[in-house]
């Protein structure tokens, strides 16, 4: 009980010193020369705001998600903060990028599929209504060859298209890189943006990449084994709400999953190590957002992604 007490406090100091630091933001002037208007001084406002959040997020996550051996939706990361000050709004909002299913591993370089990968993100593009051949493109766009799989299309296909590019062939570095991909943009590319990476906890070409089962939407869930339906899924998705997965082989505490959790020991985790941060700041009605991508377990953060706007 001493030690829930413990970590209750280090939560509440982490968000009071949240919120005292984004008080002191708008309490210090921004020293500029102001010779734009108002709109202009704002947005500067706004993007400090955003950026004292991605901070706060961090010292969030470091004190709850960094210390503990499991990580689940229960977690205080895992709830929005809203601040409403009168200086302006603040909301931020926190994921777990691997309760994901990390699209880099569906293919290897030498053009062949990592059938595993492969397998669950047909299972989710299916269950997404999206066409199969989708796994074909995205797979020539990653390997370095340039003989397209039946469906697929490489460096011919991209290069008659007005104007031309060339596919990546190596890793996607952004999910959003997935719009230059054949089929992949506009809807496409929406319908899926929740349920898919291509940052992990491990670096790529590993040869796994952990779902977190503590974490990861239903269509993650089904996406994991083709046994997995849709009350399977919920039954893990009520289980875990109540009694958290602590290690991989408890999955198979969920009825049902007691043939099928031992299958997946090595393509799932409970805890993860990359989030996605997102800290929108309104001042004056100018909006600013900041998103970011930090991989958690060095002496600081990493920051793998960061995209302001």
């Amino acid at each position: 009980m001493s030690g829930r007490r413990g970590f209750v406090l280090v939560v509440v100091l982490v968000v009071v010193a949240l919120l005292t630091s984004l008080t002191v933001l708008f309490i210090n002037e921004v020293y500029l020369e102001v010779t734009a208007e108002h709109n202009a001084r704002d947005a500067a406002q706004g993007s400090l705001f955003a950026q004292g959040g991605i901070t706060g997020a961090l010292q969030l996550l470091t004190a709850t998600a960094g210390s503990q051996s499991y990580t689940t939706l229960n977690d205080l990361w895992a709830k929005p903060i809203l601040l409403d000050e009168e200086q302006g709004e603040l909301r931020i909002a926190i994921e777990d990028e691997t309760g994901k299913l990390n699209l880099n591993m569906v293919s290897l370089p030498n053009g062949s599929f990592n059938e595993p990968y492969r397998l669950m993100a047909l299972r989710l593009f299916t269950l997404l209504k999206l066409p199969p051949e989708l796994v074909e493109t995205l797979a020539d766009w990653t390997d370095e060859g340039d003989t397209p799989h039946p469906n697929g299309a490489e460096s011919s296909w991209y290069q008659s298209l007005k104007p031309p590019y060339l596919p990546r062939n190596s890793y996607l570095k952004t999910v959003d890189e997935l719009a230059l991909v054949k089929g992949f943009a506009g809807a496409p590319l929406q319908r899926i943006r929740p349920f898919v990476t291509v940052y992990g906890d491990l670096p790529p070409g590993a040869p796994a990449a952990p779902i977190n089962i503590n974490t990861a939407p239903k269509e993650v869930l089904m996406a994991l084994d083709e046994r997995i339906g849709s009350t399977l899924a919920d039954r893990i998705i009520v289980y875990r709400r109540d009694t958290p997965f602590k290690t991989a082989a408890d999955l198979a505490q969920v009825p049902g999953m007691e043939g099928i959790a031992p299958s997946l020991l090595t393509r799932i985790a409970t805890k993860g190590a990359v989030y996605r941060i997102r800290s929108e700041a309104t001042v004056n009605g100018v909006t600013r957002t900041i998103e970011a991508v930090v991989r958690l377990g060095g002496a600081s953060p990493d920051i793998l992604y960061w995209r302001e706007y």
